[in-house]
């Protein structure tokens, strides 16, 4: 029992849905030995909370300790529910805070957040934004640990020249602001003519139609490719020579993380956790949120000034290599021990 642990979670894996964290985690903590019960990857909200109690009770008496991922949505009452439980039946519990507004959560459900932080066993910030957050709340209970990648599954490609090739990686959903990489492509167009922007990512809330629709009005070179699995669209990423990040709330996405780890050029608004993941101009660009503008003149200076972006693509290839599962897996076997 003492190497089996529970975790709660989002494990979703459909055409409709991006992939997780959990899926990561859960398969990065099986290489160690543990092994893993989890919930749950129903799409039915009833259904899904159903799945997740009976996982737990079902299972009661083959672990000691829960891991609980908190999302910002209303994923987070899953969350809640569960520590609940954990409670009711003396489980050590390990929030691991994902949300990209999760800030919202801490300032609009106070009482829940206190309960669900004040009686952890411990607490895990894959960013250091919300380990900050958290510490500010006054719990001092939490350690940064990233999200964890195989950094030998990410070929860096050094790239000697960078032209106007444009990719943005994440669900068609307002929150991640669609329509702005694709309003910066049209600045990008006016001097470079031959610029592209592709889209890898599916439908989230009804806004890809919205994109699509704009492409088509204004005949501009956008590829729409759906879903992609992680091996699919990091092999279209050699193709392309800059990432784009345009959400209007984030925390510390794993498909940033990724492109840094490709050798993309990353330009991403600063909301969020971004400014505790990208240092402006050391391992990324900075831009403001809803400036389409911005992203075209870095686009310019990216391509105008190659050997500065190699030395950034370099930074952020050695800072995501910290990310790498096998140098954060000491960490966790520290926490589950």
């Amino acid at each position: 029992m003492g190497r089996s642990i529970l975790y709660i979670g989002n494990k979703l894996s459909d055409p409709n849905a991006n992939p997780t964290s959990h899926k990561s985690l859960a398969k990065a903590l099986e290489s160690e030995g543990f092994h893993i019960y989890s919930a749950s990857s129903l799409k039915n909200k009833y259904l899904r909370l159903a799945d997740m109690v009976f996982c737990f009770l079902i299972n009661l008496n083959k672990f000691k300790i829960i891991l609980i991922d908190v999302y910002s949505t209303q994923n987070f009452w899953y969350a809640i529910i569960i520590a609940r439980l954990a409670r009711l039946f003396r489980k050590k519990y390990v929030p691991i805070l994902h949300g990209g507004n999760l800030k919202y959560r801490f300032e609009n459900s106070t009482y829940a957040v206190n309960k669900l932080l004040k009686n952890a066993h411990h607490i895990v910030a894959p960013s250091i934004y919300y380990k900050n957050e958290v510490i500010n709340l006054g719990y001092h209970k939490v350690d940064h640990i990233p999200n964890p990648i195989f950094i030998k599954n990410y070929i860096f490609k050094a790239r000697d020249q960078f032209q106007p090739k444009l990719l943005w990686v994440r669900a068609f959903n307002e929150i991640y602001n669609p329509l702005m990489a694709i309003k910066s492509l049209e600045l990008v167009l006016r001097k470079y003519p031959y610029a592209e922007l592709c889209m890898v990512g599916p439908d989230k809330d009804g806004c890809l139609e919205t994109c699509k629709q704009y492409v088509d009005n204004n005949k501009l070179p956008v590829t729409f490719t759906g879903k992609l699995n992680k091996k699919e669209w990091t092999r279209l990423a050699s193709n392309f020579d800059i990432f784009l990040n345009t959400s209007n709330i984030d925390n510390s996405p794993l498909s940033v993380i990724e492109a840094m780890a490709l050798g993309l050029p990353i330009i991403t608004t600063n909301v969020g956790g971004m400014p505790f993941l990208i240092e402006h101009s050391v391992d990324g660009l900075l831009i403001n949120k809803q400036a389409p503008h911005e992203i075209s003149s870095w686009v310019d200076w990216i391509v105008q000034n190659p050997e500065s972006t190699r030395k950034i693509t370099g930074r952020a290839r050695e800072k995501v290599l910290n990310f790498d599962w096998h140098k954060i897996k000491e960490d966790w076997k520290e926490l589950l021990a």
